[in-house]
């Protein structure tokens, strides 16, 4: 595979959720506070700014003063049956399943995609980014990126806390990519 000879990549949380609060796995819901987003001169320059298909990255991207492409590579984690449920209704109805899916990369109980799935999709994008990017995604997106470009196992996905609205910074000379930078807020 022929890559970019450079890229720097910026990936963006998007901003807190009903869901964030309450930790449940998210419907397709609007931002609980957009006003706490504001445009960041650390943002500008840039040549490529996408998002995730949901309201929340999109009405992110625009509080952050964007117009961005809709990439479905961003799209967050498919739960399937788990969304709009709780961490704590999932560990009351079915400890089991919810175990499972939080130890076993391969596995995905709630009929969507695995943690393997997911990063598999976000890699696959990742080797076609090049010039300077924004990205505004899910922290789960985040996680599968950092975990792909650490060259960690996938059980360290559970290990990373990725905050609303915070960023991690990525630079890529050839085939490799660097993890720069990560910080909260924008």
């Amino acid at each position: 595979m022929s890559y970019p000879v450079t890229a720097r990549l910026t990936l963006v949380s998007h901003a807190a959720t009903a869901a964030t609060r309450n930790a449940a796995f998210p419907l397709d819901e609007s931002l609980e506070r957009p006003e706490s987003v504001t445009p960041s001169d650390r943002l500008r320059r840039v040549e490529t700014i996408v998002c995730g298909p949901e309201i929340r990255c999109l009405a992110t991207a625009e509080r952050l003063g964007f117009e961005p492409t809709v990439e479905s590579a961003l799209a967050d984690l498919n739960l399937g049956g788990w969304r709009g449920r709780t961490l704590a209704d999932l560990q009351a109805s079915d400890p089991a399943a919810l175990l499972s899916w939080l130890t076993d990369p391969t596995a995905a109980p709630h009929s969507g995609e695995s943690l393997t799935d997911l990063r598999e999709r976000v890699t696959a994008w990742l080797d076609g980014v090049s010039g300077r990017t924004v990205a505004v995604t899910h922290p789960a997106v985040v996680r599968a990126v950092v975990v792909h470009v650490l060259d960690a196992p996938l059980s360290a996905f559970w290990r990373l806390d990725v905050a609303p609205s915070s960023y991690t910074r990525l630079s890529r000379s050839g085939p490799s990519w660097t993890l720069r930078e990560t910080g909260h807020p924008l």
